[in-house]
């Protein structure tokens, strides 16, 4: 999904909620983050929610593939992949051949895949289906994104989360509080003996006022953030456009939690999942890109005692139709599975596996409901009672994390 197409669901989507779409969120920069991780860092051992949006509609039945399905072969004859193509996870299923990092993961019990995950009365419009995930309510439109009442519930500080996308999600816009905003950009500051000159303009000086030492702080604090982020501040032009945003979104979030910076949430996307047409090969590229920026940002958070309390959640709206269509692509779907990845989760299948010959018109039927997995993760990363989020609902995927 590109940018105005983001900007389209924003629209659409009913979530207006503390000026979100207007531009209400608070913009925040390098030199605001650095200091606030200086003057109330986080608590090396408060846990941190990661959010990966995958925009479109992925194909779950081709993520995690039930390859040796003879029901699964007929249903794509040209689109499914054979046994000896995906990479073996058990249970007689496979991980697309793109995900060969994630699969180390599911090796080292760092990679939760929850099966046939979806909700209620299931919506195939893009931007219903993705306003009920991002609003957590299946039955009746709100204003509220679910992450945005997690932050009106437990306090007024727009950097307890922040969103490094283009477009701030809905999923953080609360009632009174909206999640902070650092589109991932350029950040160049100048080099060689300009910079060493530059840089001493940091250097504290006696007798100073108040405020120029504070302005003094913040060059510091430039030089310090683009030591930090390192790569992501400058994305190379060699790994292209696409990839650079996604892996760039990964490691600002990845030097955020290193630096210490007191966010609890945050929020990063890939697009371009609407695969009705050609999907094997459009496919496979986005989820080997994906792997590409996951896998070494789940490794790079197991690094560091702040990264260990990371968990990361990777989503997409709905997952596709089991049958083929005539293009050798696929058409909007139910349930597909959701990942959990991080130091602290208990890998292997949570979950039940959907039947590929008990369907719903067509569709995979939905086995957790994906409130399921927001509570457990409201109340066992971020330390909040669910309930004042998702008001009355009681369901919690058990297990999932260690």
């Amino acid at each position: 999904m590109n940018k105005l197409t983001r900007r389209r669901f924003l629209i659409a989507s009913g979530v207006t909620a503390a000026g979100a779409l207007a531009g209400g969120a608070t913009q925040v920069d390098w030199a605001h983050l650095m200091s606030a991780a200086q003057q109330t860092p986080l608590d090396p051992h408060a846990g941190v929610l990661v959010v990966v949006t995958l925009y479109g509609g992925n194909d779950g039945l081709n993520t995690v593939v039930p390859a040796s399905d003879p029901n699964y072969q007929n249903a794509r004859p040209e689109l499914a992949y054979k046994p000896e193509e995906v990479l073996d996870l058990g249970d007689g299923l496979g991980l697309n051949p793109g995900l060969k990092g994630l699969k180390g993961l599911w090796d080292n019990h760092e990679l939760a895949i929850v099966r046939g995950v979806g909700y209620p009365k299931p919506d195939h419009s893009h931007f219903r289906s993705m306003a009920i995930w991002q609003t957590a309510s299946p039955d009746t439109a709100v204003p509220t994104g679910w992450l945005g009442r997690w932050l009106d519930s437990s306090g007024d500080d727009p950097l307890r989360a922040l969103s490094v996308e283009p477009v701030l999600p809905p999923m953080l816009a609360g009632a009174q509080t909206a999640a902070a905003s650092m589109p991932v950009g350029g950040l160049s500051l100048p080099k060689g003996a300009l910079g060493k000159a530059f840089q001493g303009l940091g250097a504290a000086q006696p007798g100073e006022g108040y405020w120029q030492a504070k302005v003094a702080r913040s060059v510091t604090d430039l030089y310090h953030a683009e030591q930090v982020l390192g790569a992501a501040v400058h994305p190379s032009a060699k790994t292209g456009q696409r990839q650079a945003a996604l892996a760039a979104q990964l490691d600002v979030v990845a030097g955020l939690i290193e630096a210490g910076v007191p966010t609890r949430a945050y929020s990063v996307s890939l697009g371009g999942f609407d695969t009705h047409a050609d999907e094997r090969g459009t496919q496979q590229r986005l989820l080997t890109e994906l792997d590409g920026a996951l896998t070494p940002f789940v490794q790079r958070l197991g690094r560091t005692d702040r990264g260990k309390q990371a968990v990361v959640l990777v989503y997409s709206e709905f997952g596709r139709r089991v049958a083929a269509n005539a293009s050798e692509g696929t058409d909007h779907g139910t349930a597909g599975p959701v990942f959990v990845l991080g130091n602290g989760v208990r890998g292997g299948f949570h979950g039940a596996e959907p039947g590929l010959t008990d369907l719903d018109d067509g569709d995979l039927k939905q086995t957790t409901d994906f409130r399921d997995v927001y509570a457990t993760l409201l109340e066992q990363v971020l330390g909040t009672d669910a309930g004042r989020v998702l008001p009355g609902y009681t369901g919690r995927l058990e297990g999932l994390l260690a």
